[in-house]
């Protein structure tokens, strides 16, 4: 089972240590403010308070053996950019480091960061799309050009099989997954239909995924 290590404990950070122990994993979240770790101390398997850019705080926890860890600092960049570079050197074998600005993304790239997340500018997103369209559920954006949604179906796909809606040759999409309640349809094939209330979850190019959205 991997083990996760989440080093700062914000909104962001304290969602993803909770989250990752809701789905059964271990999970080391560090903080410095006492007060952080103790709201979090029930939610996850440990929770540390220590000092981030102490090295020799990190190495006593065992942060190199740790399968992922998370930078969620947020309001020090530096701080942020330098735990990136410690845990690099330590020879942690995955970190993830959460970016605040572009710039800072860049910066987390060159240093050395294994996947840099921008969650408040993807979040923003994410909302901006869901308010402007009626059917577009939730987006998650792959590449500047590709991106997965959850749509609603057009009417003109509703009680026809994917097959007869032929989403693919119109469009130039793919559907990954159908969402029907609390059951999901995963790679669901040419003869399964799409009813009234699904939920089609989509991948495609973002113009591609636009003229779907249209319909």
């Amino acid at each position: 089972m991997k083990q996760f290590a989440v080093i700062g404990l914000g909104r962001f950070g304290s969602s993803m240590a909770m989250t990752l122990s809701r789905m059964g994993y271990d999970v080391l979240a560090i903080d410095h403010n006492e007060e952080k770790v103790n709201n979090i101390i029930e939610h996850v398997t440990h929770a540390v308070q220590a000092d981030a850019m102490d090295e020799q705080a990190l190495k006593s926890l065992g942060i190199r053996n740790f399968d992922v860890v998370i930078v969620a600092i947020g309001q020090d960049i530096q701080a942020n950019i330098l735990v990136t570079v410690m845990l690099k050197e330590m020879g942690v074998k995955k970190v993830v480091s959460k970016a605040v600005t572009d710039l800072h993304g860049k910066v987390l790239e060159k240093v050395g960061a294994d996947k840099v997340v921008f969650p408040e500018r993807d979040m923003g997103v994410r909302v901006a799309h869901a308010l402007v369209s009626k059917n577009i559920l939730d987006q998650i954006n792959l590449s500047p050009d590709y991106s997965i949604i959850e749509l609603i179906p057009p009417a003109q796909l509703v009680n026809k099989t994917l097959g007869q809606g032929n989403i693919r040759g119109k469009y130039g999409v793919t559907v990954l997954a159908i969402r029907r309640g609390n059951d999901v349809i995963i790679s669901p094939g040419a003869e399964h239909l799409v009813k009234e209330g699904d939920v089609l979850v989509v991948v495609g190019r973002n113009e591609k995924l636009k003229a779907l959205e249209d319909r």
